[in-house]
């Protein structure tokens, strides 16, 4: 579904990208890994159309989607969960899944009971402003929000960051059922080396701006990417 190929990316000087590839496909789980300041986030803004992009192209079912600007991207199905999960803190909770509506038709607006199903916490806590949300229970929202525009390619920048554990487990489960139904392709950003290779089907690891290893979920077995990832 998702084609990334030879992807560059400045800001300003400064080369953030240097020849990123990466593919997603429906029913799959595609993980970026890397330390801090390697490019994983830069190449996922890239994809949503958050960053213009120097050279390359992103294509999404074979369509060239480059140049396309966010919103465009969004009504191609394209949904975003980012780092910090940029909630609407004096919204509530409702509200902020509303806000999902925006790349939709006027019949599609409406907000699926799956997302209830999953997070079961969000549904006791409609009337509840973000803001007064703990940061795992906003996470929850963030994701809930990108699922109210129904997508077909869901990209996650570090869903697990400055999360508790039990709430990790419940996004974990989450994104195995999303991936499971077997018509959306998502990217996922983690750090957090064993929740990716619970949940990767295959992955690229990032250095300087760069790919340096990629593969599917046999080889997150091996010590070499751990190896890589502690470097």
């Amino acid at each position: 579904m998702l084609n990334v190929r030879t992807l560059d990316l400045h800001y300003g000087a400064a080369q953030a990208l240097r020849g990123v590839g990466l593919e997603a496909r429906p029913g799959e789980v595609t993980c970026v890994l890397g330390r801090n300041g390697v490019g994983k986030t830069s190449l996922l803004r890239a994809i949503v159309g958050h960053r213009p992009i120097s050279s390359g192209e992103i294509s999404l079912d074979g369509r060239d989607i480059s140049r396309l600007k966010s919103f465009e991207r969004a009504r191609l199905g394209v949904a975003y969960v980012p780092q910090g999960r940029e909630i609407f803190p004096l919204l509530t909770v409702k509200e902020n899944l509303e806000t999902g509506y925006a790349p939709l038709p006027r019949g599609k607006r409406s907000i699926p009971d799956e997302i209830f199903e999953l997070f079961p916490v969000l549904k006791s806590m409609l009337s509840r402003r973000g803001g007064d949300l703990s940061g795992g229970q906003q996470q929850q929202l963030a994701i809930g929000r990108a699922l109210v525009t129904r997508p077909r390619l869901l990209v996650l920048d570090e869903p697990t960051e400055g999360i508790q554990p039990s709430i990790i487990k419940d996004i974990g489960r989450a994104i195995t059922y999303l991936r499971d139904k077997g018509d959306m392709a998502i990217v996922l950003v983690e750090q957090y080396f064993d929740f990716a290779r619970e949940l990767a089907d295959r992955f690229i690891v990032m250095e300087r701006g760069e790919v340096i290893a990629s593969g599917d979920r046999a080889a997150l077995e091996g010590d070499d990417v751990r190896q890589r990832l502690a470097l």
